[in-house]
């Protein structure tokens, strides 16, 4: 059950919130916890016992952890991290591993290992993260481990942030779990970014999922069709992730709860490492905090520094998939913020006007993107000669059929509307903060009411789409 259905919205949601603020306070807990498993087990029941595994290994870890002394503080703490990882990499990465062995075997005329495939279960990479990030915390001693199960596994399960994020960590919303306020105004705030999630996910970023899938899926695009389909996924991309999380946070402000912003603009960008402090960044601080620093991070000269930035990157690439794509798209950005900071340090980075770093950014953004989105690198290899016009310039009769006007005209507004947001929100005041122009924002909300019921049409009309951050 996604967020974007129907039955998301016109049954579980509602049935949902009304027992949620009929139960008192001490009783919503359990109640987050139930409602949370009854939306994954809609998925599959039988990985239900993985979730539920997952939270009581990381629970009773961080209990042992915060008890012990000596060395064997840290033995405790790589155990629990080390079975994290290992269901992490069966569930995930198993697949990949085989088939990575059988090319190799196979090409050297042996047999392949048989193999049953194993099933990704959904959101496994960001219960794991929460899971470990909670006892590497217990273990630096930032945060107590609780001794309430019933908040700690409300916490893990708590469904606006199960299944793609954001990244959170516990300290962030232990407090909030012991006490929080519910008030009319927050309740709004709530559902008018859970609408305002939900419109971008539906009229732009599914609007322009076909022209991406048809362009991506061209055996030989030119030069127009190839950067069609690279600028149609740059937009879907963001429009469906950043829609994703204005729910998550929406759905949390209707709770009471106070997620962190995801993203901050990213397409406005002036570097690469500007790009990654505003785009999914409860990943970006959490690959920061837990692996950058892990590995040194910066305390170990400055040759270690870049590697550890490259490696952090090319992890965080893996993190996404398991497919060489996602290897190569993370050592992309990891190789160009080793460049960028090198640049730096030797002082040979000078500061540029924003009509030549935005593009150029862009453009690095663009080209990594179409290797994350690509099946696989050969795939990715086709649309870079494409983009390079090796295979003609114009527009081909192949994917001109398949181009509709709508798809066009929404690329245009959602192109507008990424340049135009920054200005919007320093003209009436940022989302939750302080309105600049009250009368601005009335009047964008009583916009965004009939493009939120214009997205429940849609979605009523239109085949099952769901978040693309799903698959990670």
């Amino acid at each position: 059950m996604v967020f974007s259905s129907n039955i998301f919205l016109f049954a579980f949601l509602p049935v949902f919130l009304a027992l949620y603020y009929l139960l008192p306070f001490k009783a919503r807990s359990a109640w987050i916890l139930l409602g949370s498993y009854a939306l994954y087990a809609w998925w599959r029941l039988d990985f239900l016992w993985l979730l539920a595994g997952v939270t009581l290994a990381a629970y009773f870890f961080a209990l042992a952890i915060n008890q012990a002394v000596g060395p064997r503080r840290f033995q405790l703490l790589s155990v629990g991290v080390t079975l994290n990882l290992l269901v992490l990499a069966y569930f995930k990465y198993a697949n990949f591993g085989i088939d990575s062995f059988n090319a190799a075997i196979t090409a050297v005329g042996l047999q392949p290992f048989t193999w049953t495939p194993v099933l990704l279960p959904i959101g496994l990479s960001f219960f794991i993260f929460h899971a470990i990030s909670y006892l590497v915390d217990v273990y630096r001693k930032e945060e107590p481990p609780t001794r309430n199960l019933l908040d700690f596994a409300a916490f893990i399960a708590l469904f606006p942030h199960l299944i793609a994020g954001p990244v959170l960590k516990y300290n962030l919303l232990a407090d909030q779990f012991r006490t929080r306020t519910h008030t009319l105004e927050k309740f709004s705030y709530g559902a008018t970014r859970f609408m305002t999630g939900f419109a971008k996910k539906v009229l732009i970023a599914d609007t322009i999922a076909p022209l991406v899938t048809a362009s991506f899926g061209h055996a030989n695009p030119t030069l127009a069709d190839s950067w069609l389909g690279a600028l149609a996924y740059t937009l879907q991309l963001y429009f469906d992730f950043s829609g994703y999380s204005d729910m998550a946070i929406g759905l949390a402000a209707m709770m009471g709860f106070k997620f962190p912003e995801n993203f901050n603009h990213p397409y406005i960008s002036r570097s690469i490492t500007e790009f990654w402090r505003r785009w999914h960044m409860s990943l970006s601080s959490w690959l920061r905090e837990y692996l950058y620093i892990g590995l040194g991070g910066n305390r170990k000269g400055r040759t270690r520094t870049y590697i550890n930035l490259f490696l952090t990157m090319l992890l965080g690439g893996l993190w996404h998939g398991a497919n060489w794509t996602f290897v190569l798209w993370g050592a992309w950005h990891g190789g160009i913020l080793a460049v960028e900071r090198r640049l730096k340090e030797a002082s040979l980075w000078k500061p540029s006007p924003a009509w030549l770093t935005i593009p150029g950014t862009m453009l690095l953004v663009i080209v990594g993107w179409v290797m994350f989105r690509a099946d696989n690198v050969p795939d990715a290899l086709r649309m870079y000669r494409g983009m390079l016009g090796l295979n003609g310039v114009s527009l081909s009769d192949t994917l001109a059929w398949q181009v509709r006007p709508s798809e066009l005209v929404t690329m245009l507004l959602a192109g507008v509307l990424v340049y135009v947001a920054p200005w919007w929100g320093r003209t009436v005041g940022d989302v939750g903060g302080r309105l600049l122009r009250p009368r601005l924002a009335v009047t964008a909300t009583t916009v965004l009411l009939p493009l939120f019921v214009l997205a429940i049409l849609k979605l009523s009309a239109q085949s099952y789409t769901p978040f693309l951050y799903f698959q990670f």
